[in-house]
Order: structure tokens, then C-alpha cells, then sequence
């Protein structure tokens, strides 16, 4: 065990930061990935040069790839205000900390007029009075295929208005989901739960993220966890992401 002691909000807290537990989902060269919105699945390949291909394999001295793909399509990825502004706004600029206080809940979607939601009471059940920084959603059924599920014309699930100002409302500032979005597939451009959240009509949470494609294995547990959101330095409105949780010891 590699333990580490962390002062989060005056209290003290222990980890064995041996065991991260990695809630992300991976573009891989091998497998065709998670997908939505439309598009082809994410590339990985090697450049050429001169007519050679830039692989070791093929006499190369190095392996040189490119990567093609669209954040929201093919990977975790982490995102601000700024997916659903006129004005330009980076993930890159906007998240300032990478360590924050989480609770891992498990949702049975229900089904409310031909959709599958996340509802408000589920959460407020879920999560009574507890204080947290951020909240990782696990929907049922939580299978394997969840990482190489093209979601394209398939309608998720997706999260309430309701709960999403729940969760505003309630001070959660990181909202992590294995979906494709919070926001149902197709809603006319309402995006009801991204604007809830990040309250668009008011005074903007600049600081707060949504998350969407994370896996958690069903062998982790509901309940605490320290989280550790990991961005890959884009700036962009949304960005690759590894999400780590590590559990709480004391």
C-alpha cells in the first residue's frame, strides 16, 4: 500500500494512491470505440514521409501517429460553458483545481413518455444531505459494451431539467455521467440539463464541468471517493479526459 494523507476542506483524509481506479474511456487503434453524433469513429495512423510509413514495424525508426477524432464523440471528455456559448470559453482555462470530493451513485434510468431519464428524486434519494464537489452517475444496466456503443439515432438516457438544477442548486460543480451527454439525443437545440447546470440564465458557473463516456466497473462501490479529474491541455470548450477515484480509507 502506497498511503497518502490529503487536507481537503480541513479534514483530513487517507488514500492508498497505489489503487487508482480509472473511469475513463480510451480511443484504441484496435477496436472501433464509443461513437455518437453522427460521425465516423475516431483514427489513430501513421504519417508518411517520402512515400514511407512512419512505423517501426515497416522500417521506421520511430512510430509517429496521427489522431483524429471529436472529443464528444469518441472519448471521456470533460466540457464547459463554453460547448454551448456564442462566446469562446476553454476547459483548459476555466478548470483551475483537479482534486475534489465525490459521490458515486448508481441510477436506474426511468421511463417517462417513450425516454429513459434520470430523475430528480432519484438524486435527491441518492444523495440526501451529503456535501460533495462533484457527483459520477452510474446507469443500469452497466455492461462492457457501454465502451465501443455507437449511441448515434439510439435516444440514451439522459438527464432531467429537474435534476439538473438539483445539482446546481445543490452546489455540485462536477457532474460526471456515462452517457453521451446529459441532455436528450435530439430536443430541438434546448439543451435543457447543460444550461440548468451550468445556469446560463443567470450567473454563469464558469468553473463547472460536466464529464460524459465514463465507465465505472460494476466491482466499484456506491459511496465516497476522492476524485481526481485530469484534463489533456486543449483549448477548446471540451477536452480528452482521464477521471480518477481513489478510495477514502478513514
Amino acid at each position: 500500500m502506497l498511503k497518502a494523507t490529503i487536507e481537503y476542506n480541513s479534514r483530513k483524509m487517507n488514500i492508498d494512491i497505489s489503487k487508482p481506479i480509472d473511469i475513463s474511456i480510451a480511443i484504441s487503434p484496435d477496436r472501433d470505440g464509443v461513437n455518437s453524433w453522427y460521425i465516423d469513429h475516431a483514427k489513430i495512423y501513421p504519417e508518411t514521409y517520402e512515400g514511407s510509413i512512419i512505423k517501426v514495424a515497416e522500417g521506421a525508426v520511430v512510430n509517429f501517429n496521427s489522431i483524429q477524432f471529436n472529443p464528444h464523440s469518441h472519448i471521456t471528455h470533460t466540457e464547459c460553458v463554453g460547448h454551448i456559448t456564442e462566446e469562446v470559453y476553454s476547459v483548459n482555462q476555466n478548470l483551475k483545481h483537479y482534486f475534489f470530493l465525490a459521490e458515486l451513485v448508481t441510477i436506474a434510468p426511468l421511463y417517462h413518455k417513450g425516454d429513459f431519464l434520470i430523475g430528480v428524486k432519484q438524486l435527491r434519494k441518492a444523495l440526501g444531505n451529503k456535501k460533495r464537489d462533484a457527483v459520477v452517475i452510474r446507469t443500469l444496466p452497466n455492461l462492457e459494451d457501454k465502451k465501443t456503443t455507437n449511441y448515434s439515432n439510439t435516444n440514451p438516457t439522459y438527464l432531467s431539467q429537474k435534476a439538473a438544477i438539483y445539482l446546481r442548486e445543490k452546489g455540485i460543480k462536477h457532474l460526471l455521467i456515462d452517457l453521451p451527454s446529459v441532455d436528450k439525443e435530439n430536443d430541438d437545440g434546448m439543451l435543457l440539463s447543460h444550461n440548468a447546470f451550468w445556469n446560463t440564465d443567470g450567473e454563469i458557473r464558469m468553473d463547472a464541468t460536466i464529464t460524459e463516456f465514463i465507465f465505472v466497473p460494476n466491482s466499484v462501490k456506491d459511496g465516497e471517493y476522492l476524485l481526481n479529474l485530469m484534463i489533456a491541455p486543449f483549448e477548446n470548450d471540451a477536452t480528452p479526459s482521464k477521471p480518477i477515484l481513489y478510495e477514502i480509507l478513514n
